[in-house]
């Protein structure tokens, strides 16, 4: 069979399915339009609440929706009791919405009770155009099928959402063409709808509760940024129009209660799309508090995009009510899970600090090893942190994390499958980080690598990369700590001091030669308070050091807590110190550096800023990246003299003097 012919094919076997669910759905027409409505109410109800036992997902959906809307106002009990309710409503009117069209508009109108009509009878006698705010509430079907409610002898109209099944489209347009409604494909664009507006002073109802993607602008529903379509309020402005929300509430089995409400105005001197959207969904949300069982809590409202969910690039932004206290604002949960090294988690400070700016309603929480937990603290931006005891199973950890907050989103610093298998088991919705092995089937966010060839990449810019594909705003320098001045106290000017590093002797400068420069230095600045920092185990080393200086010294080494050391590195001028964390540390902290670099590479972990200074002596072999000198000598350590880092130092010094 040729191509052309198996495409003949193909558009015939669908043609053929797409006739076959019309003619089921015309037989089903016809079993409906025989049963009274009260039966078909009765079966859909049932229908209903048999969905809400059997699809687990619909059910979740709805409970979720239910608890970012009446959370801190309800119990789950409650929740569950609207939901279920909903279900029965939901079942009820879709097979109404069925049966409808079958009847007679005088018959639909005995089952009908109208509010507010003055409000719309009140923009018809200025001769404007009526322009309705429709909501997916009830048998919200029902506004198609009583034209006269709404019309006020204007002719009526929808923008319409042709459907996939051309039979079925053809029959629903029949179905609402012959009550006088104009249809407007909603893909041929808005132009014709304003213009029917504008030129026959005519009735549009569009929708305005659904998710509006990213083309939406992010105002409160419920107190819970969500993306609104500002299509109507862009009518009402051109239209020179109020508008007019209308909800349909259920008022008894297959009987129902229309309600035209009052006009949305937004509030400010000159009106604007934004505005007028923000304090739509006020009312809508004054509208669904009156009768939540009737919404539609199956629909994802508060859908967080992709990949951008920190909404910092979005062309409309977002937008709050005039008078709207930002802190009403329900929290948009970010779980972040920090490095497992001190270095690695000063590296990601940037990448916090640029997430901490990517939403007003954003609430950071970090997971992070027990020893780092002062550290997080010590950034000052972090709402909440979930400390790990190292010796815990993931499901453990899990459970702990479902107890602490319902997060919308996390971001994995870590490249482990362990890490990410935790937050998975977690139930998180959106987990974001780099692809890794395993551990990319349980991401939902992957955030790109580098293109091959690319220049090697600071690890504090590839975090930063992951903030930025989260929709963080990452460029500027505030991003990152900035030096201070030369800091006196008692007289003394306190320079820092790490000679050792964990990692291994391929990061160590010679110990003799720290102290020579130490002690050159003092010579030349008697003023000088040498502070020797390290890690616990380090401390015989500290005190080789500390016998070998000449200088004012205090001996730090091992004695310190995380939160000590912090506390002790502010008060430093400078840091003369080896590639440790401690050097990480002290960059993210503002304190200038000067970094002795051999095995390692600066330009992968080097501190960032220009009050930083690097001391290396290149050889063919740097950087190994290694422990321990393969070949025994260390060359590019010893190849470093105290001469160039006294001058370096000194240098320094006078530059910060000068700050």
């Amino acid at each position: 069979m040729s191509h052309s012919q198996q495409s003949h094919f193909s558009r015939n076997l669908k043609r053929a399915s797409h006739y076959l669910v019309y003619a089921v759905f015309r037989c089903l027409e016809a079993v409906l339009k025989v049963l009274p409505i009260e039966v078909v109410a009765r079966g859909g109800r049932f229908l209903g609440k048999v969905v809400f036992y059997t699809m687990g997902r619909y059910r979740r959906l709805a409970l979720d929706n239910l608890r970012i809307a009446f959370g801190p106002e309800s119990t789950e009990e409650e929740r569950w009791l609207v939901a279920k309710a909903h279900f029965a409503s939901l079942g009820g009117n879709i097979f109404c919405g069925l049966k409808l069209p079958l009847m007679g508009e005088q018959e639909v109108l005995k089952r009908v009770t109208t509010e507010g009509a003055h409000h719309g009878a009140s923009v018809a006698a200025q001769g404007k155009p009526l322009l309705y705010a429709v909501m997916h509430l009830s048998c919200w079907e029902l506004l198609t099928q009583v034209p006269s409610v709404v019309g006020y002898g204007r002719r009526p109209s929808s923008i319409y959402q042709p459907l996939a099944n051309p039979f079925l489209d053809a029959h629903v347009r029949r179905n609402r063409e012959k009550l006088g409604y104009i249809l407007f494909d909603r893909s041929a664009g808005f132009s014709e709808p304003l213009r029917h507006l504008r030129e026959s002073q005519g009735t549009l109802g569009v929708l305005v509760d659904q998710h509006a993607g990213d083309k939406g602008v992010w105002c409160p529903f419920f107190d819970r940024l969500a993306s609104t379509t500002s299509l109507p309020a862009l009518m009402a402005i051109r239209c020179d129009t109020p508008l007019l929300p209308i909800a349909v509430y259920d008022n008894g089995l297959a009987r129902w209660r229309i309600v035209i409400n009052p006009p949305v105005y937004s509030g400010e001197a000159k009106p604007t799309a934004e505005g007028i959207t923000a304090a739509l969904n006020i009312a809508v949300e004054r509208i669904v508090r009156e009768a939540p069982e009737n919404w539609f809590w199956v629909h994802n409202r508060w859908k967080t995009p992709k990949p951008e969910f920190l909404l910092s690039h979005y062309r409309r932004g977002i937008t709050l009510p005039v008078g709207y206290d930002i802190k009403q604002l329900k929290p948009f949960e970010l779980l972040l899970r920090s490095p497992n090294w001190l270095g690695d988690a000063c590296m990601a400070f940037p990448a916090v600090r640029a997430l901490r700016k990517g939403r007003p309603d954003l609430r950071l929480t970090v997971f992070t090893p027990g020893k780092l937990a002062d550290l997080w603290k010590s950034l000052g931006i972090i709402d909440d942190i979930i400390t790990k005891d190292g010796k815990e199973g993931p499901l453990s950890v899990s459970k702990r994390i479902k107890q602490r907050a319902h997060y919308d989103a996390a971001i994995l610093f870590t490249n482990s499958p362990r890490s990410t298998m935790e937050f998975w088991l977690a139930g998180i919705p959106r987990l974001v980080g780099f692809k890794g092995s395993f551990r990319s089937k349980l991401l939902q966010q992957i955030t790109p690598e580098q293109k091959p060839g690319a220049p090697p990449e600071h690890q504090a810019l590839k975090y930063l990369r992951l903030a930025r594909h989260s929709g963080a705003v990452t460029e500027g320098a505030e991003l990152f700590a900035t030096g201070q001045p030369v800091q006196t106290v008692d007289g003394f000017v306190r320079i820092g001091v790490v000679a050792g590093a964990e990692y291994g002797p391929a990061k160590r400068w010679p110990m003799d030669r720290f102290a020579e420069t130490a002690n050159r230095l003092s010579h030349n600045m008697p003023q000088i308070e040498w502070q020797l920092f390290g890690a616990p185990g380090e401390k015989a080393q500290g005190e080789q050091l500390a016998a070998l200086l000449t200088g004012r010294h205090v001996n730090w080494v091992g004695k310190t807590s995380l939160t000590e050391l912090i506390q002790l590195l502010r008060g430093c001028t400078l840091l003369l110190t080896n590639d440790t964390g401690t050097m990480h540390l002290a960059a993210a902290l503002g304190v200038p550096t000067v970094t002795i670099f051999g095995s390692t590479e600066p330009v992968l972990t080097g501190p960032l800023g220009d009050h930083h200074t690097i001391v290396r002596h290149h050889v063919p072999c740097s950087p190994c990246f290694k422990r321990e000198c393969p070949f025994g000598h260390y060359q590019c350590m010893s190849g470093i003299t105290p001469v160039q880092v006294v001058s370096v130092v000194s240098r320094q010094l006078s530059t910060l003097a000068g700050a």
